[in-house]
This record gives C-alpha cells, sequence and structure tokens, in this order.
C-alpha cells in the first residue's frame, strides 16, 4: 500500500468534459492491499446527499474510456459517480498487470461502495454498481445497509 503514485492531473479522457460536472481523481484500497485509482465525478449544483454510483469498464479497459463516460453522464443527472481502474490495469496498482481475477476484481466493486459509503455527500443507503461488458453486472441497484 505504499507503492508511489504519479496519477494524471489534466484532462485525459477519450469523450468531453460535461460542463454540468466536476471531477477530481481519488484512491481508495480493496482488502488485498491494492491501491484503485478512480474518477470521481460530481454533479456541480446540488442539494442534500447524492445517491453513489461505482462504475468499471470492459476487461482490459481504463476509466478515461467508457466507464468514464458512463460516470459522467451519470453524475450529470445528479449522482456522484466514480469510474475506477480495476486491479491489474490503467493507474491502479497490482502485479502481474493486465490480468483478472474474478475474486479480486469482486473486492474492487465492494472497495468501491465502501469508498462511496463514507463520503460526505452520499446517500449511503442508495449506492449501486455498474459493471461494463465483462465486469457487468447489468443495470443498478441501490445496496441497503
Amino acid at each position: 500500500m505504499n507503492e508511489a503514485l504519479e496519477l494524471v492531473t489534466e484532462w485525459d479522457k477519450t469523450f468531453p468534459k460535461c460542463e454540468k460536472v466536476e471531477s477530481r481523481k481519488v484512491t481508495f484500497h480493496n482488502r488485498y492491499g491494492i491501491t484503485l485509482v478512480a474518477d470521481l465525478y460530481e454533479p456541480k449544483d446540488y442539494e442534500g446527499k447524492l445517491p453513489g454510483v461505482a462504475v468499471c469498464g470492459p476487461f482490459g479497459a481504463v476509466k478515461e474510456q467508457a466507464s468514464g463516460l458512463y460516470a459522467q453522464e451519470i453524475a450529470s443527472r445528479g449522482f456522484l459517480t466514480i469510474a475506477f481502474d480495476p486491479s491489474y490495469t490503467g493507474e491502479s496498482t497490482g502485479t502481474p498487470r493486465y490480468m483478472a481475477s474474478p475474486d479480486i476484481n469482486t473486492e474492487d466493486y465492494q472497495a468501491a461502495v465502501d469508498f462511496l459509503s463514507v463520503q460526505e455527500n452520499v446517500d449511503s443507503d442508495c449506492i449501486g454498481i455498474i459493471g461494463i461488458c465483462g465486469w457487468g453486472w447489468n443495470g443498478f441497484k441501490c445496496i441497503r445497509s
């Protein structure tokens, strides 16, 4: 967990930036000690607590592609979202690189939900996940504690 990260600070996405949404990098750890890197998307104008959504893209993809586009669009509709690179991929840590483990990737989603649940502006009773393609859980469902 002490691995030094050099995170990209400029807009590096494959899609245009939405003017209704703020974004920033965040990091959190899964229970295997792997540091996950995510882009957090937050609507600019909102009141109260927001429902949260964690999004991950197809195997081999990174948050700057489809999952980021989904997360930004969902945020523009009133959610606080994160698009994260799964373990071993993109800016997230873990070796060997570019491999998949269903157990660890499931834990990545749990870590993302845990991260969202402690954000001051998130309704911790309404957090969902979206997986695209191989990480796919189709649809959105609030996770109740």
